[in-house]
């Protein structure tokens, strides 16, 4: 299977997941600001017509994919495909000894 981590290395993953989870944060923070603000300016300028649901559906979209990449199944994936490579490096070095 995988080695144990190092206390170094458990220290590196886990400031790159705050970061992440911190990025999202902010993301979501200014996705709500910046719609809310867009909906206010909709409303009272033309009513008739909801133009912002355009710009919050497709940035939406793009929020949820970042949130599926910190705190969904997919945030495994970065990691373990980094750990099945640093096992090819490994092994491509033990063969050329």
């Amino acid at each position: 299977m995988s080695e144990p981590m190092s206390e170094e290395a458990m220290h590196r993953q886990a400031v790159r997941r705050v970061k992440a989870k911190l990025g999202f944060r902010s993301h979501l923070v200014v996705f709500v600001l910046v719609n809310a603000g867009l909906a206010v300016i909709n409303l009272l300028t033309s009513p008739g017509y909801l133009w912002f649901v355009f710009p919050l559906g497709g940035w939406g979209i793009g929020l949820f994919a970042h949130g599926l990449a910190v705190y969904g199944h997919t945030s495994t994936l970065y990691d373990d495909m980094v750990a099945r490579e640093q096992e090819r490096l490994r092994q491509s070095q033990a063969s050329r000894r």
